[in-house]
C-alpha cells in the first residue's frame, strides 16, 4: 500500500494532464458533429513524438493497475480482519471463567472438586490460607450462554462430566455451598471475588476427580475452616446461594446464614467491627476552637444574643472549659486533701466553688448538637486543630476527620515559654521540669511538692511570684525547699517601680522562699540525682524540681494553613478594632493581636481580657459589628493578704507616681470577694461601678521583715508623655471601673494626689 501510494504521487501530474487532453478532444467532437474522438494530442502536451498515442496509454495502464492494486488490498484487508474476528471468538469461547446469570443451583453429593492453575493463581491472590473443599454444583446455564458454547466452541475440549442428577429447585430458592464465610448478594451484580467464586464452582464440575490442592501465597487468614464430609442436600430447607469471599476482602454489608439440621457448619464467619458511632457533628454554624476562658465567653455571649445557637468548641484538652487563675492561687491554699481531684477551692471569703464555668449537664453533647431542637453549647475534648481551610470554611483535626463551620472564633491561648538551657540539658532535666499552665500541670507539681524536697522557681513575673508563694506557705508545715531566681532585682521587677518591687521581694522572701535576684541561668545539667543550676556568675544551684515560669507564647500554629497575619512586634493574630482576621473569623484571648483606640497595638495575656474579648467577639459573630473599646484588668494575689489589681500599659520603665496610705483590716484579697461571691474578683467589676468596700473580720496582715516603708495600700500611674496610660490599685479593690475611665479620658493630670483620692484610699 505505501508503495502505491508514492507510485500515485509520481504520476498524478501525468494522469491529470492526460484527463484535461481527453475532456478538450471530446468537447471538439461534440462541437464540430464528428462521430469519432481524435486520439492525437497537442504538441505541447505530447511526451512521445507528435501524433504518437504514447499518453493514453500510459494513462489507460495506470487506472487499470490501481484498480487491480486496490481491490487486491481490499481482500487482504478483509480477510485478515474475518480471521482476526474469528480468533477473537475462539479465544473468549475457550475461557474456563464464564460469566453466567444468577440461577438457583443444585448441590450434588459425594464429590470433591479442585482448580487449574489459572484459577489457583487467581483464588490466592486474594483467597484465605486454608480453602475449604469447594462441593461440586450443577448450574442451569441460560439460553443465551448455551447458544454461544454451540456457535464458537471452545478450542480445547473440555472432558466429559459424569452424568449428574439436577433437581430442579423450586423458584429463588437455592442451596448454599459449605464454602467460605457466606455473603448474600444485594443486587444483580456481582463482585470480583463473587465471580472468581462462580467459576471456582464451574471448574470444580468440570474437573470432578481432580484432587483440591492449593498452595496459599498469602498469609493466614483469622477465619477458622471446619471441614466436613457434605451432607446430602435437603430439597425442603434450601439457603440462600452464598458468594465464596475472601474475609479480607469482603466488603462491609449484612451477612446472613440460615442454619440448616441437614448442612454442617463449615465456616465460622469473620466477626465484622461495629460502625464507630458519630461523636460529633461535621458541621457546626458557630465553631470555636479552644477550650479556655475566651471560647467560653464566646459561647455565652453567642447564646444570649441568639437563643437558638449551635455553638461547638473544640479542644485539646481533656478538661471542661474552666478557669486558671486559681491554679496558681487559691487551690494551693486549700485545707481539703482531695483538692487535686475535685478541683474545688475557698475563696477568701470563705465560700467554695469550682474551677469550671459550667458543670457538664450544662453542655449539649456533640452527637446532639444537631438534633436539640432549642440548640445548645457543645465541648469536643481532646481532639486538636491542625489545618483550617478558610475559603472551604472547614477545619481538620489531628485525626483527619473534618468540620465545617459557619462562624469561626480561634481562642487557641498560648503555650508556656522554656528555657533553652532547659531543653538542651536532656532528659533527665526534662521529665524534671513543669511548664506550669492547665489542671495537669497543677496536679503534677502538687504530687512534686509533696514528694521531693527542693523546688526551684525560675521566673520572677506573676506566675512565678505567685507559685513561690503558695509553695512557700506549704513548706512551712513541710521539709520543702523553695528556691525562686530571676534576672530582675526583685519581683515583677518588669511591672513594678523599684521601691514596691523591693518591699515584695521581702513580703515572698517573709512566705519562707529562698529569693536570688540578678540570676541569670547559663546552663542546667543532672548530676548526683540532682538537678544542677548554674548562672553566669558562677553561683550554682542543687534542686530536685524545676518549674520554669518564664512567660507565654502564642499558639499561632493556624496561621500558615489559614493564611492569616501574626504581629511580628507583640506575636498572636492580628485583627482589626472588631477582633475579626477574616470575613468570618474572629480571634480573642490570649491570641489576638488588636488594636486599643486609645493605647495602640497591644496583646494581652490576662483573665480579664479573655473575658471581655470573648465576650466581645461572641457579639460580633451574631452581627454586632462592636469595636473593641474595653480596657481589661488583671490581677494578682501574693497569698491571702497581698494583692493588686492593674490596667492599661503597666511598665517599671515608665515614669511612675504612687500614692499610698495606711492599710486596715479590709484592704486584702480576702475583703475584696466578700460582696462578689466569686473568686475572680473581674467578673463582678468589668461591668460595675465603683462602690465602698464591705469590712471584714480578717486580720491585718503581718508587717513585712525588714522592710521601715510599710506599702498597705495605694495606687501607682503609669505616665507616658505625662498621660495616665496605666494604674496599679494595690490593695485597693472595687474601683477599676474610676481607673478605667482615667485612662480611657486620657487627659494630662497636673497633681495626681488629686486624682488618687477617687479611689478613697484614705477612707478608714
Amino acid at each position: 500500500m505505501w508503495t502505491c501510494k508514492n507510485l500515485w504521487k509520481k504520476l498524478a501530474p501525468l494522469a491529470r494532464s492526460s484527463s484535461t487532453l481527453c475532456r478538450q478532444n471530446a468537447r471538439g467532437v461534440v462541437l464540430n458533429n464528428e462521430r469519432r474522438l481524435p486520439l492525437v494530442p497537442q504538441a505541447h502536451m505530447s511526451s512521445g513524438t507528435p501524433g504518437s498515442g504514447g499518453d493514453n496509454n500510459l494513462y489507460y495502464l495506470l487506472v487499470g493497475a490501481t484498480c487491480i492494486g486496490g481491490g487486491f488490498y481490499a481482500y487482504r484487508t478483509i480477510k485478515g480482519d474475518k480471521e482476526r474476528y474469528q480468533e477473537r471468538i475462539n479465544e473468549i469461547a475457550s475461557r474456563p471463567n464464564k460469566v453466567v446469570p444468577e440461577q438457583p443451583i443444585t448441590e450434588a453429593p459425594g464429590e470433591q472438586a479442585a482448580e487449574t492453575p489459572q484459577e489457583i493463581a487467581h483464588v490466592t491472590e486474594d483467597a484465605p490460607a486454608e480453602t475449604p473443599e469447594v462441593t461440586p454444583i450443577v448450574e442451569e446455564v441460560s439460553p443465551e450462554v448455551d447458544a454461544v458454547e454451540q456457535e464458537d466452541p471452545p478450542t480445547t475440549p473440555e472432558p466429559e462430566i459424569a452424568p449428574e442428577p439436577v433437581v430442579e429447585p423450586a423458584p429463588e430458592e437455592s442451596v448454599g455451598t459449605p464454602d467460605a464465610g457466606p455473603v448474600v448478594e444485594s443486587g444483580p451484580c456481582l463482585t470480583e471475588a463473587a465471580l472468581v467464586a462462580r467459576s471456582v464452582s464451574e471448574e470444580a464440575v468440570a474437573q470432578p476427580s481432580a484432587p483440591a490442592l492449593i498452595e496459599p501465597s498469602v498469609e493466614p487468614s483469622p477465619v477458622e475452616v471446619t471441614e466436613e464430609p457434605p451432607a446430602p442436600v435437603v430439597e425442603s430447607e434450601p439457603t440462600p446461594v452464598a458468594e465464596s469471599l475472601p474475609a479480607e476482602t469482603a466488603e462491609p454489608q449484612t451477612t446472613t446464614e440460615t442454619e440448616s439440621a441437614a448442612e454442617p457448619a463449615t465456616v465460622a464467619p469473620a466477626e465484622v467491627p461495629a460502625p464507630t458511632p458519630v461523636e460529633f457533628p461535621s458541621h457546626a454554624p458557630y465553631l470555636l476552637i479552644g477550650g479556655g476562658t475566651a471560647s467560653f465567653a464566646a459561647a455565652r455571649s453567642i447564646r444570649a444574643r441568639d437563643p437558638g445557637a449551635r455553638v461547638l468548641i473544640i479542644t485539646d484538652e481533656p478538661d471542661l472549659p474552666y478557669m486558671r487563675p486559681p491554679l496558681s492561687k487559691e487551690l494551693w491554699f486549700s485545707d481539703d486533701p482531695s483538692v487535686v481531684d475535685t478541683l474545688r477551692f475557698k475563696q477568701w471569703n470563705g465560700k467554695e466553688r469550682s474551677i469550671y464555668f459550667q458543670p457538664p449537664s450544662f453542655y449539649v453533647s456533640p452527637q446532639d448538637l444537631e438534633k436539640v431542637e432549642n440548640g445548645g453549647v457543645a465541648v469536643l475534648t481532646g481532639k486538636k486543630v491542625v489545618h483550617m481551610d478558610v475559603r472551604g470554611n472547614k477545619v481538620t483535626l489531628s485525626d483527619n476527620t473534618e468540620i465545617s463551620y459557619d462562624k469561626c472564633l480561634i481562642a487557641t491561648g498560648g503555650v508556656p515559654r522554656n528555657l533553652q538551657v532547659i531543653e538542651r540539658a536532656g532528659e533527665e532535666v526534662t521529665k524534671r521540669t513543669t511548664l506550669f499552665r492547665k489542671v495537669e500541670d497543677f496536679k503534677a507539681l502538687d504530687k512534686v511538692s509533696r514528694d521531693t524536697k527542693s523546688i526551684t522557681i525560675i521566673g520572677g513575673g506573676f506566675l512565678g511570684s505567685e507559685l513561690a508563694c503558695a509553695l512557700g506557705r506549704r513548706s512551712a508545715d513541710s521539709d520543702l525547699e523553695v528556691i525562686q531566681m530571676f534576672p530582675e532585682k526583685g519581683n515583677m521587677g518588669k511591672v513594678l517601680p523599684e521601691y514596691l518591687s523591693n518591699w515584695t521581694t521581702a513580703k515572698v522572701k517573709s512566705e519562707g522562699v529562698m529569693v536570688i535576684t540578678e540570676a541569670l541561668v547559663k546552663a542546667v545539667s543532672f548530676k548526683d540525682g540532682k538537678v544542677e543550676i548554674k548562672l553566669k556568675d558562677g553561683r550554682l544551684v542543687k534542686t530536685d524540681h524545676i518549674v520554669a515560669a518564664v512567660g507565654l507564647e502564642p499558639s499561632v500554629e493556624l496561621a500558615k494553613s489559614a493564611g492569616l497575619e501574626v504581629d511580628s512586634d507583640f506575636g498572636g493574630f492580628r485583627v482589626n478594632a472588631e477582633l475579626q482576621a477574616r470575613s468570618n473569623i474572629w480571634v480573642a484571648g490570649d491570641a489576638a493581636c488588636f488594636y486599643d483606640i486609645r493605647l495602640g497595638r497591644r496583646r494581652v495575656e490576662h483573665h480579664d481580657h479573655a473575658v471581655v474579648s470573648g465576650r466581645l467577639a461572641g457579639e460580633n459573630m451574631t452581627g454586632a459589628n462592636k469595636p473593641y473599646w474595653h480596657q481589661s484588668m488583671f490581677w494578682s494575689d501574693l497569698g491571702p493578704d497581698v494583692g493588686y489589681e492593674a490596667i492599661g500599659i503597666v511598665d517599671s520603665s515608665l515614669p511612675t507616681v504612687g500614692v499610698f496610705a495606711k492599710a486596715t483590716a479590709k484592704d486584702t484579697p480576702k475583703a475584696a470577694t466578700e460582696k462578689s461571691g466569686t473568686g475572680i474578683r473581674s467578673e463582678s467589676e468589668t461591668e460595675g461601678t465603683a462602690s465602698s468596700p464591705v469590712a471584714s473580720s480578717t486580720p491585718e496582715p503581718p508587717p513585712v521583715p525588714e522592710r521601715k516603708d510599710n506599702y498597705g495600700k495605694g495606687v501607682i500611674f503609669y505616665l507616658r508623655d505625662k498621660v495616665v496610660v496605666g494604674i496599679i490599685l494595690w490593695n485597693v479593690f472595687n474601683r477599676m471601673p474610676v481607673a478605667r475611665k482615667i485612662i480611657k479620658d486620657g487627659e494630662e493630670h497636673a497633681d495626681l494626689n488629686e486624682v488618687a483620692k477617687l479611689f478613697n484610699i484614705h477612707e478608714d
